[in-house]
Order: structure tokens, then sequence, then C-alpha cells
């Protein structure tokens, strides 16, 4: 293998002047505009996740915070900033990517770890000193264990209801998806919304806690509830929601003008009554929670999906706390509609598949194939298969 400090691809900060390959991006103008809204907050660190509100696996482009910042476009990874520092925390999938794409205002931690955070921030934030973070982009557990981290040590743990990077950002941050949100039909789902609501009604009825409403956070759980689908993260056909379920109600909280015709009308063919769905605007779930947990009631969360900002919002004795909340256990156990439908979807993409190894028989031997053209034909053999909507991640191409 080459001496990596005489590779070009990777940067070189010892170097003098600091040696950058071409990917590599540079960040001082959005460090300088991120720690100018640090200073009039009092915040000195900022920790800056790979997330989006729904602790979803995949983000859309309005969501790829850590990216604008850093440059480092791997899927998972953590930045924090202080006044004259800033790391990233990954993976050791992405440690050379890193290494190609930061620019040397950054220090690369390859660990992922946030007790080693943690020690990070403990030598780089004087005692007294405000560590901040948008609880709406962490999970239970992950601000849990930040709190355990810092637990002591003088600094505070201060989550700020208003994104920093966002603020940096401005309206250089890519809009939000305008697509439609469409209902699945019939044919692939082998139960109504009706029925899986009643379905997930009778769940909460037999729970010894009797919760008075469930409430969703991952994007995938409505998207199943409802029987509808969108396109707002690539390879993942979901759409921004969160829903609340009552006994009696239903609050879908989404952008109403995105629904098609026929997803607004499966969804008020039961108003007025309990299974009418009430659309609310997207952004009002926070203030909607506030006021339902006002009453004599329980909520019932999975905390795989949900936030710690919403999360924060219920008084404790309110809540029912589990892993995954009823509508991911339904989701899993599939019926028999589903079943014929998976093994359906199976046999298209075998028949692509095969096609793809015959081509490659063919062509290989030409020597007028590489790995990205590879990965372009077989994507174009399952775009050709009916019912497709697109691979569920990118194809991951390799040879020799």
């Amino acid at each position: 293998p080459q001496d990596p400090s005489t590779r070009s691809d990777i940067r070189d900060c010892s170097a003098d002047p600091p040696y950058l390959p071409p990917t590599a991006t540079n960040t001082t103008v959005h460090l300088a505009m991120l720690r100018d809204i640090m200073r009039t907050h009092g915040v000195h660190a900022y920790i800056v996740p790979s997330t989006d509100a729904h602790m979803s696996e995949y983000i859309s482009k309005q969501d790829a915070r850590l990216g604008w910042l850093t440059g480092f476009t791997g899927s998972a990874g953590t930045a924090v900033v202080t006044q004259d520092k800033a790391a990233l925390w990954t993976d050791s999938r992405y440690w050379t990517q890193a290494e190609r794409e930061l620019d040397c205002n950054w220090e690369l931690q390859k660990t992922t770890s946030i007790e080693s955070i943690g020690i990070w921030i403990l030598k780089a934030v004087p005692a007294e000193g405000n560590v901040s973070l948008d609880p709406f982009l962490f999970s239970i557990d992950t601000w849990n264990s930040y709190s355990r981290a810092l637990h002591g040590s003088g600094r505070t743990l201060l989550p700020l209801g208003t994104n920093l990077v966002d603020q940096a950002w401005g309206d250089q941050r890519p809009l939000p998806s305008s697509s439609e949100i469409y209902s699945l039909p019939a044919e692939f789902t082998g139960s109504s919304w009706q029925e899986k609501v009643a379905g997930i009604r009778q769940r909460m009825e037999q729970h010894v806690r009797r919760p008075t409403a469930v409430l969703l956070s991952g994007l995938e759980e409505t998207a199943w509830l409802f029987n509808l689908r969108g396109d707002d993260i690539p390879y993942n056909p979901v759409f921004y929601s969160y829903t609340l379920l009552t006994n009696t109600t239903i609050s879908l909280f989404v952008e109403e003008s995105r629904l098609s015709a026929a997803a607004r009308e499966s969804l008020r063919s039961g108003c007025p009554g309990p299974l009418c769905v009430e659309l609310q605007e997207y952004g009002q779930v926070s203030a909607h929670l506030r006021y339902y947990t006002k009453g004599n009631v329980t909520v019932w969360l999975g905390t795989e999906y949900t936030t710690y900002g919403l999360y924060a919002i219920i008084p404790q004795e309110k809540l029912l706390e589990e892993n995954y909340s009823p509508v991911m256990m339904a989701k899993a156990v599939k019926n028999s509609r589903e079943q014929e439908m998976l093994r359906a979807a199976h046999v298209r993409d075998a028949v692509a598949v095969i096609q793809y190894m015959l081509w490659l028989e063919k062509t290989v031997p030409q020597g007028q194939v590489d790995e990205f053209a590879g990965a372009q034909r077989i994507d174009a053999f399952r775009r050709a298969q009916e019912h497709s909507r697109g691979p569920s991640f990118q194809s991951i191409s390799a040879s020799g």
C-alpha cells in the first residue's frame, strides 16, 4: 500500500502550506457564520448530528446540516464546534472519505462514542460553559448520553429551540419537497387505514396503562398507518409528518396542500367522527402536544424514533415509553396480501438481476464496463420492471 503521507487524494494539514485535495470543501466562511450566531446565544460548544427530526436513516438535502457545515457527505457523523476548534466524529467506513472532504479547520476523531465526544468537549469548553444542541435532532437516548457525559462537570447542556446551523445556512438552505403525497392502492396494502387505526386503538385499550394517545414520529409509521406514500427522502417512500392518534380523534401533521385529491378524500371520508383525520400544519405538532398533555392523558410513544424535543414536552407521569410504538410493532407483521406482494417484488427484482448477469457476461470480456456503468445498468433493468419506484439504496457496485 502507498504511504499515506504521499497520497494526493487526502488532506495533509501538517504540510506548510497545508495540502488539500480538490475534493475538500472550504468551510471557513460557514464556521465563521455559525460562531457569530453561537456568540449571540452565549453558546460555547454546538453539537451537530447527521440525523433529521424523525431519526431517519436517510435524510433529505434540506436536513444535510452536517454536510453543509463540514463538507463531509458520509451518512453518519457528529460535529462539535467551539469558538476556536471544530471536530468531526465518524466510523471506520468513512475515515478515508473524511480525509478527502474535510479542510484543515476540522479535526477527525476516529470513533463515534458519545463518551469520547464528552471528553473532547470537557477539554475544549471552560467550566461554567454552555454546550448546546437542537433537541429536535437528538433521540431521547442520545440526549441522556450527553447529559451523563457532562454531568457534574460544571458545563450546562442547553437545548435551543432555534437551530443555529439553519440560521447560518439562511436562504441558501434547500427548500422542503413539494411533490405529491399519494394513496397506495388497496391491492398493495391488504388492509384499509381505518382497519389499521382500529387495530391500534384496540392495542391501546388492552394495554395495562390504558394510554389515551399514541404519538408517531417515525416517517414510515405514519406512511404505513394511512397507506400513504411520498418521496421527500431519496430511496424512501415517505413524507414529513407526525401523527397523534387518540381514542376518539386522529391528528395528522403534514403539509395539506401536497396531499393528492384521492388521499385527501380518503382521509376525510369518516368526517365527522372517530375515523375523521384532522389535518394540521406539520410545524404545529409541538404546540398541539403541549395543549393535549394539559389534560388527564397518557401518551404512548416509541423512544427509538421520538426526539428529545417532543419527549420533553410531555410530563413524565403522562408518558408511556417503549422502544417501539404499537404502530411500528403492527407494521412489522405482514398480512397475507403484503407477503404476496413482497414475494412478487422479489421475483421481479430477480428478473432484473438475471438480465444484468447476462449483460455482464456479454460485455465484460469486451473490456468496456466499469463499476459505475454497471450500477447504472442494473438500475435501468430494475426501473423497467412493473411497479418500480426506484431502488431502496444507491447501488453498491464493486469488482476485483
